[in-house]
């Protein structure tokens, strides 16, 4: 549970968000208690330089402080503080607070003098009509500046505390849903990895958990198809193997009753069942050592043209008990490959095989060759009887058959086509078919070109 991806996501999500307030919150308790400080401390000398003009202009309006005193407490109430004004002679002219008027007020250190910088408009320069004392401390309580940051940091604390609150239940519930389908992937992961090949996901998000559910599908599809694949393989390597065995078993236990003499005939029967079941381990072991590739190859620069004569003379026998026609079309000037002769002999044998098998009397069937680009594209077309759309894309798979009972009847393995696209990819070339039924079907491969020498 420790180390689940959503407690690793809720845990990356809250020191995210933990780094994220905490540096929001210092910074702006630094910055907001020496900028309110300096605020108040400003206000405070705005206000009190306010009261000395205002003085200095009735002073100037009146030329004496009598009738001051009004001014003076409503100035105190305003500004909550005690404000003294003396004249030149050190005697209470107003109190805010009522209480020394008359008296002699000398306090330590003394007051401000009523001069502004440059002196008090209206009234003779080096004039000193009197003193101004207001106290440092407010009469009433007012809020200070200290108080007020130290109440924006608490509101700011509260703050903070609420939006880590928030992101913790948001990041709980984001991490359940990014790891709800991790979850769910993981399960039918591990249902496929016991044999159910049937599991599934379903998400129709296209972000990354989507695609990887998509991926995951198509992975299961494989290996629900290779495993429907083994298992015919198993199936049909039995049947191909049981076949001859059946055959040469059922010659000898006759000679052995005494009802079939070991002539030439049996013999020759016999050799034939054998040499059956020595294709099919040949054709197996071929395959195997391909999809490994440890395959053996000889490459040499060949003659596009001879190679497709050879398979075509070695194919005319068979092609003339058929009753099928087989030419060639390859133009003068193609250059040559570099391949092992006799694996591609056997590709282009295997495909013309396939195409005499599935051509009826009276067909036929054209092996060409042309250059694309940078490459030789070697082709063989029938008018047989076609693949069916169904079975196209899967006519490479080993031991797939489109007509089994057809297949098994003209000897095939199941395995030429197969073995054809492993010796063309082992050559650097691709292979593909394309057909319609009832009017043939074309097969192609590509081998790289080395050389633009012209071929005889």
């Amino acid at each position: 549970m420790f180390h689940g991806l959503r407690l690793r996501l809720m845990l990356a999500f809250a020191l995210v968000i933990l780094v994220a307030v905490g540096a929001v919150f210092l910074f702006v308790r630094q910055t907001t208690g020496g900028e309110v400080r300096q605020y108040g401390e400003l206000d405070q000398q705005v206000r009190l330089s306010r009261v000395a003009v205002e003085l200095g202009r009735y002073y100037r309006v009146h030329n004496s402080w009598e009738g001051i005193q009004t001014d003076v407490e409503q100035w105190g109430s305003l500004y909550g503080r005690r404000i003294i004004l003396t004249d030149p002679a050190g005697t209470v002219v107003a109190d805010s607070d009522g209480e020394l008027l008359g008296q002699t007020y000398r306090p330590e250190p003394p007051g401000r003098p009523l001069l502004l910088e440059g002196g008090i408009v209206g009234i003779r320069q080096g004039a000193v009509p009197g003193m101004l004392y207001i106290s440092p401390d407010p009469s009433i309580v007012f809020p200070s500046p200290e108080s007020l940051a130290q109440a924006i940091r608490r509101y700011l604390l509260w703050g903070a505390l609420l939006a880590i609150g928030i992101a913790f239940l948001f990041t709980y519930f984001l991490s359940r849903r990014i790891s709800a389908p991790v979850k769910t992937l993981a399960a039918a992961a591990r249902e496929l990895g016991q044999g159910d090949l049937s599991q599934r996901v379903t998400f129709k998000e296209r972000d990354e958990i989507g695609e990887l559910a998509r991926a995951f599908n198509a992975m299961a599809d494989e290996m629900e198809k290779t495993e429907r694949l083994r298992r015919n393989m198993v199936v049909d390597i039995a049947h191909e193997l049981r076949t001859p065995l059946t055959n040469i078993r059922g010659y000898l236990e006759a000679v052995q009753e005494g009802l079939k003499q070991p002539d030439a005939d049996l013999i020759r029967s016999i050799d034939e069942e054998a040499a059956t079941l020595a294709r099919l381990v040949s054709d197996l072991q071929e395959l195997s050592l391909a999809e490994a590739g440890e395959l053996g190859l000889d490459f040499q620069p060949e003659s596009v043209a001879a190679l497709v004569g050879q398979a075509v003379a070695a194919a005319g026998a068979q092609a003339t008990k058929k009753q099928v026609t087989v030419t060639s079309q390859v133009p003068r000037g193609l250059p040559r490959v570099n391949v092992d002769r006799q694996r591609i002999g056997q590709v282009l044998r295997n495909l013309l095989d396939n195409a005499i098998a599935h051509t009826p009397a009276g067909g036929s069937i054209i092996v060409a060759a042309e250059k694309p680009g940078d490459r030789v594209k070697v082709s063989v077309s029938d008018t047989g009887e076609g693949i069916p759309p169904e079975d196209l894309p899967n006519i490479f798979e080993r031991f797939y058959r489109v007509d089994r009972s057809r297949t098994r009847a003209t000897g095939g393995s199941g395995l030429g086509l197969t073995i054809a696209r492993r010796l063309v990819e082992a050559h650097g070339g691709t292979i593909e078919a394309l057909s319609e039924p009832g009017k043939g079907s074309l097969f192609t491969f590509t081998l790289p070109v080395i050389e633009e020498a012209a071929a005889t």
